[in-house]
């Protein structure tokens, strides 16, 4: 919920929100903040992503080899049916891409509420993984139908790096392009420093434009 008082609502973003934002150029990024806004206030918007999600974590869970993924096209009511079939190859293609089915399971990942720049974003990871040999994985999935940018995909795994202790410890952030069945992951030729200087200008930059959309 956002917090409303006299003078409106405070900054706030998802992280899809702030990377979306941080993928726009020029006067495209007031246009973005402003509609967001005026969304947050008047209460709308839907997720249809969620059966999807669920299916997802089911076939993980019980190693049931994409038959939930492949199941939930004829769950979902008939309009979603078309997003759903142009999801379902690429959530398939991602959950063949996990490996033997036996040596990865589910975690808990859990939401964190971070502030850069004065903008308080929520960390939301879809799904948390562990295999076998230890290792974890903190995911978040991307629906949208062009790739992610570059800028969104840098900003989507530093935030979710940066908040890693209270999304799932010691995890690697990664991002899965699910119309692709891309997976994205840190690039370690990457300087963290130089990415949270960025991001701290463009969430300043947001929220001024919050400000001015009001």
């Amino acid at each position: 919920m956002i917090a409303r008082s006299s003078g409106g609502s405070a900054p706030y973003a998802t992280l899809l929100t702030f990377t979306r934002y941080v993928g726009r150029t020029g006067p495209g990024k007031a246009t973005f903040v402003s509609g967001v806004r005026k969304q947050r206030e008047s209460g709308s918007g839907f997720n249809p992503h969620g059966t999807l999600i669920k299916a997802l974590k089911a076939d993980i869970q019980f190693r049931s080899g994409g038959t939930q993924v492949k199941a939930a096209v004829d769950v979902v009511r008939p309009r979603w049916r078309p997003l759903y079939e142009a999801l379902v190859p690429g959530t398939l293609a991602y959950l063949e891409s996990l490996g033997d089915p036996t040596s990865v399971g589910l975690a808990q990942a859990r939401d964190a509420l971070g502030v850069i720049g004065g903008l308080s974003v929520k960390v939301n990871p879809h799904l948390g993984l562990r295999y076998e040999d230890g290792r974890a994985e903190a995911v978040r999935l991307y629906f949208d139908p062009e790739p992610p940018t570059g800028e969104a995909l840098v900003a989507t795994l530093h935030l979710m790096s940066r908040h890693m202790e209270q999304v799932l410890p010691h995890a690697e952030p990664v991002l899965v392009d699910v119309r692709r069945g891309a997976v994205h992951r840190p690039n370690p030729a990457t300087k963290p420093a130089d990415v949270e200087r960025w991001l701290t200008g463009e969430a300043a930059a947001y929220s001024a434009m919050w400000g001015a959309a009001a």
